[in-house]
C-alpha cells in the first residue's frame, strides 16, 4: 500500500555500530567537519533563531526551548560538506541531554527536498554517549549538510556535543538479523486439534530427527523432518517437521531438531481467545477527535486530536484544497489511517467493512462491554460501536447537496506537508484539507453505507436509513462521475491512494447495495460485471485498491436471492483451493508466494485466510479451517526472521511499527504500539531510508526491519489490523459442528409482517436431550408470537429454546416451531446459519 514519502521530513534512523565505540573510529581519510571540537568557538556551525548555542567545558551547548512541535523547529548545523558517490564515510560525535532526550543527527541535501543520506536518532543520556554510524553517500555533492534536530519536545531541555567527526574511507555496515533458533515455530501457539508444523533452517539435505517437549524437558513427540530444499521466499535451505498428533495441552512446549531448540509455545484450545478483542481494541487509539482515555488504555491517554484546539487547526470545518471546493466540512472523528494524522476514504473502506463482515459473520460472537470503549453498556456490541466511528466519518466525507459533484466523496483528508515524529495528534499544528472527490471513495462510501444500513437496522433504525440514503447517493453520483481518479501526485503530507481502475469497487458496492435492498438495479449490475465470473483470487490477495473480493465474499455468504449464487459460493471454494495449493507447496506453510513481497504482505497474507475461512463456513471441510491455522502461524513466529509480527503476542514480537505516538523508540516518554497491533511485514520495494540502507538485495522474508522509522515495512494501519481482527475471530471460534438439519420457511406474509415455520432434524446417531438453536436475522426483522418453543431476540441474534414436551430429538427425528415476525424495510431473506446448542449445523 504505498504512502507516498518522497518529501517526508520524518527523520530516518541508521542503526549505530555500537553507541560506544570512539567518534574517531576511522581515520583513512580527511575530517570534513571544521571546528568539531569547538576549540575556537562555535562557528560555522548555525542554529535556527530560537536556540543560541555557547561553548562550555570545551563542548557547543544549548538551550533547547520547549513547545515545539516537530524535531526541525530547532536545528544546530554545519553546511558545505563534500560527498563523494559511492564513497563510505564514519559520521561520530559525543551528546549529552539534560534531562535524557531522542534526538536526530542527519548527512543531508541542504534544500528541499532535503534527501537524507544518513539520519541517526541518539537516545541521549544527561551523563552522555558516544555515537558512531556509517553511510555511504549515493551521489557526489559539495555542499551537503549536517544537521542536529532538537525539537518535537514539550519541555525545555539542555543538549550539548562535542568530537563531532565525518570521515571517507569507512567500511559499509552490513546488517545481520537476529534471527535466533533456527527452529521456526508459532510462538502463541497451536489448537489441540489443529495442525502443528514447524520450519527448520538447516544446510542437512536429509531428513533429521526432531523432539517436542513439554516445560519438564520431558520428550512427548518425536519423529523426522522433511526436507523442502532453498525457500526462495527466504534463500534459506528448510525442512518441515509435523507434530499434529500430538494433542495434549500445555505450556512452555519446545521442539528441537539439528541441534536448536525452539523458543516456547503453547498447546492450548483458547489459544486465540484474547487475539480478536486485542486486534479491535486497537482502534480506539487512532480514533480521532475523541479524548483517548486512561482508564479505559492504561498508558495510551491522550487529548482529542484535531477538535481546532490549539496548536491543532481541526477538523471541525475544513477547508478544501485551493480550487477544489467553496465550502468547508465538518469531518470529525474517524480514525487515523496509519501512523500519521490522514484519514483516507479509501482504506477506511475496507477497514470498517471488515469490522463489519467479522461481525455479520457471527453476531453473537461480540458483546457489549468486549471492548472497554466509551460507549460500552448501550446495549450494541462494541465492534459495531467502533466501526460506526469510522463510517460516522466516512459520512461526513460526503459532498453536501447542492454543490458541484453532490453525493461524492472527497478521497482524504490530512494534514497540508508531512509532520514528523513523534507528534502526538493534538499538538499537529498543520493546516488540514479535503482533497478532491474521487470515483473510488464514493463507491467505497455506497458500499460500506449499504452495509451499515442492513447491521445496524436492529440497533437505530435512523442511523440504518441515514446511511441507506446516502448509499443511493454515492451510487448515483459515481454512476454519474465513472472515471475521476485521485491523482497519483498528490502525495504531501498523505499518501495518494490512487486507483485508475474502479470496476472491482463499482462491483463491491452494487453487491453490498443488492444484499441490503434486493433491488433489480442492483442485481443486474452485479451480473453484469466483468468481476462477477472473473477469477479475481490474486495470488497477492485483496487489499483497499482491489475490492471486488469483498463483494464476492458477501454475495456467497450473506443471505440474498441473486440467481447463480451457487455459482458465486463454488468461486469462493476454488479461490481457497488455489490458496491452499499455493499454501502446501510453501515451507513456511504461507499461502502468499509471490516472487517479490508487497508492502503490507501481512494483511495480504491474512486477507488469503479470510477467503480459507470463508470456504469452510461455506463447506464444512477441515482442509480448509486448517489453512487458516497454519497460515497464522506464519504471523506469529514461523517465517524466516522468527519473530512475530503482532505486539504483545510472542516471545520475540514486533514493537516499533512506524506511529508518531507510539514512538517510545523515539521518546521513552510515549509507548510502544498497544498489544495486538500487526506490522505490514516484508516489502521488497524497501521505499525507506532505513531498509534502503540495511536490506539492499533481500530476499522477500527477509525485507522487514523492527524500526519505528521503516514505515514500508514496519507501518501499521487500520486495514491491516482489520483482517487480523476478522482471522483471529474465526480462530476463537471453537467451530464445532453438529449433525443437525433446519429448514426455515417463510408461510405467510403481509406488508408488515411475515409467518415462519421452523423444523429441526437431528441428523447424528445420539438423543438430543433439550435444545436451544440460535441465528441471526440478516436485516432489522423481529420476531415476535411464538408456538412451540421460548424465544428471545438481542439485536439480530434470535435464541429459540425447546419446551419441556418437545425437549428432546431421537434420531432421524424432527421438532416443529414457528412464529411471527416484523418484516425489515429491505428484503425479508431467511437465515441461513444455525447453530443448535452452540455448534454449527452441518
Amino acid at each position: 500500500m504505498p504512502r507516498c514519502r518522497a518529501a517526508l521530513l520524518a527523520l530516518l534512523t541508521m542503526v549505530a555500530l555500537s553507541p560506544a565505540t570512539s567518534a574517531h573510529a576511522a581515520d583513512e581519510g580527511p575530517e570534513q567537519i571544521v571546528n568539531g571540537t569547538f576549540d575556537t568557538g562555535t562557528a560555522p556551525w548555525w542554529s535556527t533563531g530560537n536556540v543560541t548555542p555557547v561553548v562550555q567545558d570545551g563542548r557547543l551547548c544549548a538551550d533547547i526551548p520547549g513547545g515545539t512541535a516537530n524535531p526541525w523547529d530547532v536545528i544546530i548545523g554545519q553546511n558545505d560538506l563534500p560527498l563523494v558517490e559511492g564513497e563510505t564515510y564514519a559520521f561520530g560525535f559525543f551528546a549529552t541531554a539534560t534531562p535524557a532526550k531522542v534526538g536526530r543527527a542527519l548527512i543531508q541535501l541542504p534544500v528541499d527536498p532535503w534527501t537524507q543520506y544518513l539520519s541517526a536518532a541518539p537516545e541521549m543520556s544527561v551523563s552522555g554517549n558516544d555515537y558512531s554510524y556509517t553511510f555511504t553517500a549515493p551521489v557526489s555533492l559539495p555542499n551537503a549538510q549536517v544537521a542536529f534536530q532538537l525539537g518535537g519536545s514539550a519541555e525545555p531541555w539542555r543538549f550539548c556535543m562535542d568530537d563531532v567527526s565525518l570521515k571517507g574511507g569507512a567500511e559499509p555496515e552490513v546488517y545481520e538479523p537476529d534471527t535466533g533458533p533456527r527452529v521456526r515455530v508459532n510462538m502463541l501457539g497451536y489448537l489441540p486439534s489443529g495442525p502443528k508444523k514447524a520450519t527448520v533452517v538447516t544446510a542437512a539435505t536429509a531428513a533429521l530427527d526432531w523432539e517436542l517437549k513439554n516445560a519438564a524437558n520431558e520428550t512427548v513427540a518425536k519423529g523426522r523432518t522433511t526436507p523442502r530444499g532453498v525457500d526462495a521466499s527466504s534463500g534459506q535451505n528448510v525442512h518441515t517437521l509435523d507434530f499434529g498428533s500430538y494433542r495434549k495441552a500445555g505450556e512452555g512446549y519446545t521442539i528441537t531438531a539439528d541441534g536448536e531448540t525452539s523458543r516456547p509455545f503453547d498447546i492450548a484450545a483458547d489459544l486465540y481467545d484474547q487475539l480478536p478483542t486485542d486486534a479491535l481494541k486497537f482502534y480506539y487509539t487512532q480514533r480521532s477527535g475523541i479524548e483517548i482515555l486512561g482508564s479505559l488504555r492504561p498508558g495510551y491517554a491522550r487529548p482529542a486530536g484535531h477538535l481546532g484546539v490549539a496548536p491543532n487547526q481541526g477538523d471541525v470545518s475544513v477547508p478544501c484544497q485551493p480550487g477544489v471546493c467553496d465550502y468547508s466540512l465538518d469531518v470529525r472523528g474517524g480514525w487515523y489511517d496509519a501512523g500519521d494524522h490522514g484519514k483516507y476514504v479509501v482504506n477506511g473502506g475496507i477497514s470498517v467493512h471488515q469490522l463489519m463482515s467479522a461481525y455479520e459473520r457471527d453476531r453473537a460472537a461480540f458483546k457489549d462491554g468486549q471492548l472497554a470503549i466509551p460507549e460500552s453498556g448501550n446495549g450494541r456490541p462494541d465492534i459495531l460501536d467502533e466501526a460506526r466511528w469510522e463510517q460516522e466519518f466516512l459520512l461526513s466525507m460526503q459532498v453536501p447537496d447542492g454543490k458541484p459533484l453532490a453525493g461524492m466523496a472527497h478521497h482524504k483528508i490530512h494534514d497540508r506537508a508531512w509532520t514528523g515524529l513523534p507528534l502526538l495528534p493534538h499538538l499537529d499544528p498543520q493546516p488540514r484539507e479535503l482533497h478532491p472527490p474521487s470515483t473510488a471513495a464514493t463507491l467505497n462510501l455506497a458500499a460500506t453505507a449499504a452495509q451499515a444500513a442492513r447491521l445496524f437496522a436492529p440497533y437505530d433504525a435512523a442511523f440504518a436509513a441515514r446511511n441507506l440514503t446516502a448509499a443511493r447517493k454515492a451510487w448515483a453520483a459515481a454512476k454519474a462521475e465513472p472515471a475521476r481518479y485521485a491523482d497519483p501526485a498528490d502525495g504531501t503530507g498523505g499518501g495518494a491512494y490512487n486507483d485508475a481502475d474502479v470496476s472491482d469497487e463499482f462491483y463491491w458496492a452494487a453487491a453490498e447495495l443488492y444484499i441490503t435492498t434486493g433491488e433489480k438495479e442492483f442485481r443486474d449490475f452485479v451480473l453484469a460485471s466483468p468481476h462477477h465470473t472473473a477469477d479475481i483470487w490474486r495470488d497477492r490477495g485483496f487489499d483497499w485498491g482491489n475490492t471486488a473480493q469483498l463483494g464476492r465474499l458477501d454475495l456467497a455468504t450473506v443471505p440474498n436471492a441473486l440467481p447463480d449464487r451457487a455459482q458465486v459460493r463454488k468461486s469462493v471454494v476454488l479461490g481457497a483451493e488455489k490458496y491452499l495449493a499455493i499454501q502446501r507447496a510453501h515451507p513456511y506453510g504461507l499461502p502468499y508466494n509471490p516472487p517479490d513481497y508487497d508492502w503490507g504482505s501481512n494483511n495480504l497474507v491474512l486477507n488469503n485466510l479470510v477467503v480459507l475461512a470463508t470456504a469452510y463456513d461455506l463447506t464444512g471441510e477441515e482442509k480448509y479451517r486448517g489453512a487458516v491455522r497454519e497460515g497464522m502461524d506464519y504471523i506469529l513466529g514461523r517465517n524466516a526472521l522468527n519473530q512475530s509480527y503482532v505486539t504483545g503476542y510472542g516471545e520475540v514480537a514486533s514493537k516499533n511499527q512506524h506511529s508518531r505516538w507510539y514512538a517510545h523508540q523515539l521518546d521513552p516518554a510515549l509507548p510502544n504500539p498497544p498489544r495486538g497491533t500487526l506490522a505490514g511485514g516484508p516489502n521488497s520495494a524497501i521505499q525507506d531510508p532505513v531498509a534502503q540502507r540495511l536490506l539492499q538485495g533481500c530476499k522477500p522474508q527477509f525485507c522487514y526491519i523492527d524500526h519505528i522509522e521503516s514505515w514500508s515495512t514496519n507501518e501499521l494501519t487500520i486495514n491491516w489490523n482489520s483482517p487480523l481482527a476478522w482471522v483471529s475471530a474465526f480462530l476463537a471460534d471453537r467451530g464445532e459442528r453438529v449433525d443437525c438439519r433446519v429448514v426455515y420457511t417463510a408461510h405467510g406474509s403481509w406488508p408488515s409482517g411475515f409467518t415462519t415455520q421452523v423444523v429441526i432434524e437431528n441428523t447424528g446417531r445420539q438423543a438430543v436431550d433439550g435444545w436451544t438453536l440460535r441465528w441471526s436475522f440478516p436485516a432489522g426483522q423481529q420476531a415476535g408470537n411464538v408456538w412451540g418453543a421460548t424465544l428471545s431476540q438481542s439485536g439480530a441474534v434470535v435464541t429459540a429454546k425447546a419446551l419441556d414436551w418437545n425437549s428432546q430429538i431421537k434420531p432421524g427425528q424432527r421438532v416443529t416451531f414457528g412464529f411471527n415476525g416484523t418484516n425489515p424495510s429491505g428484503p425479508n431473506q431467511a437465515p441461513e446459519v444455525f447453530h443448535l446448542n452452540g455448534a454449527r449445523c452441518r
